[in-house]
């Protein structure tokens, strides 16, 4: 069974995704993954997820897609019990992603049952294709993007922060 939990921000819904985890969070791994925002202006959110995340006991373990090795990419996610991925821009963390082969690991601890959190960009880069997200993210910052080919994890189109823009417009 897949356990994803997918949002807009994070630190509005901790509460809810408590009650969906339903185990004792201290203690627990968070491979937190933060490369969407590297390409953004408007960070904010990142620094309010780990913090959030601390608060419910999770010791964060980040992990930077976009500079670390396979082996460490495959160790990290693999052996932490969590897999988060922030917001930011959804073209340059589907390029990331694919070229560091993250995608594929990601799927496969998907399909084992761990618990992936995506917010924002983090849960839009789940489904089969990201071109619908053209509308809100910049697909130059992602120059290297070879197709909008997304995760495929999900069979349906997230559209984070569908009425409430603020602060990123």
């Amino acid at each position: 069974m897949k356990n994803i939990f997918l949002c807009s921000s994070f630190s509005e819904v901790a509460s809810i995704f408590e009650t969906f985890a339903g185990v004792e969070n201290k203690g627990k791994i968070i491979t937190f993954i933060a490369t969407a925002s590297l390409v953004e202006e408007v960070t904010f959110y990142v620094d309010t997820a780990k913090k959030t995340f601390e608060k419910m006991g999770f010791i964060i373990d980040e992990l930077e897609i976009s500079t670390a090795k396979y082996s460490e990419i495959k160790e990290k996610i693999q052996q932490n019990d969590f897999i988060y991925i922030s917001g930011g821009n959804t073209f340059f963390l589907l390029q990331e992603l694919k070229k560091s082969g993250a995608d594929t690991i990601i799927i496969e601890e998907i399909k084992k049952g761990k618990t992936y959190i995506g917010e924002s960009a983090g849960s839009m880069v789940l489904s089969s294709n990201i071109e619908y997200v053209t509308l809100m993210d910049d697909v130059a910052k992602a120059p290297e993007l070879q197709s909008f080919v997304g995760l495929d994890v999900i069979d349906f189109y997230p559209v984070p922060h569908y009425t409430n823009f603020f602060p990123f417009c």
